[in-house]
């Protein structure tokens, strides 16, 4: 049984390199800010999951999952994003609460909890935050989708999904009026920096381009 940082390093690994990447291998530095540690601690972990055969990696070299590994880490995701949809719907968390529980309740070693929670949930494809949930074959499904800094001025898209988890985004988010399936207008964007105009349910509002980048629409 894996340790519960083993399990958080090989989840930061999948997110770097699965999904929201078009690329398969990850740099330390990269994977060590991600979890908040040092280069060389994340070194020290990298060497315990290598013998354990999760993850491809030389020192100082790139880093990517094996089969195994990926195996592994699509099964945390899994649990995580079921927790969430759980908490979320049932329990009345927030948006921006879901996360830092789920982080807790992910490490739950029972197969049998799980399949009860996703049938208790009638098999949910996307958590609160609009991430697809893998199903027991680690499947995912897949959705076309751009970031809302790509939006040409003049569309209107709708959000389905963020890719900033943390707290302080999701209020921001919900400060501006936006939640899951809202409808956005792309109104003006700036040249100089890449600020949007933007209008949601009549009421419009200025936000920056990183705050753009981390929306996900279609």
């Amino acid at each position: 049984m894996l340790s519960q940082t083993e399990e958080n390093y090989l989840k930061a690994l999948f997110y770097l390199t699965s999904e929201n990447a078009d690329k398969s291998e990850a740099g330390t530095n990269e994977l060590a800010a991600t979890l908040n540690v040092k280069p060389a601690t994340a070194n020290d972990m990298l060497k315990k999951l290598k013998e354990k055969k999760l993850v491809n990696y030389e020192r100082y070299g790139k880093i990517s999952l094996t089969n195994s590994g990926k195996k592994q880490a699509i099964d945390i995701v899994r649990k995580h994003r079921l927790w969430e949809t759980f908490l979320y719907e049932k329990l009345e968390f927030t948006w921006d609460e879901v996360h830092e529980v789920a982080e807790q309740l992910e490490h739950i070693h029972s197969p049998k909890l799980i399949e009860k929670l996703e049938k208790f949930l009638n098999y949910p494809e996307f958590d609160p935050h609009g991430d697809a949930i893998p199903n027991a074959k680690g499947e995912l499904k897949v959705q076309a989708r751009k970031t809302l800094s790509e939006m040409a001025v003049g569309k209107t898209c709708k959000l389905i999904a963020v890719k900033d988890n943390s707290a302080s985004f999701l209020q921001y988010v919900m400060k501006v009026g936006l939640g899951l399936s809202s409808k956005i207008k792309v109104i003006s964007r700036q040249d100089f920096d890449g600020t949007l105009e933007i209008e949601v349910n009549g009421k419009k509002s200025v936000v920056s381009q990183k705050f753009a980048d981390n929306l996900f629409v279609v």
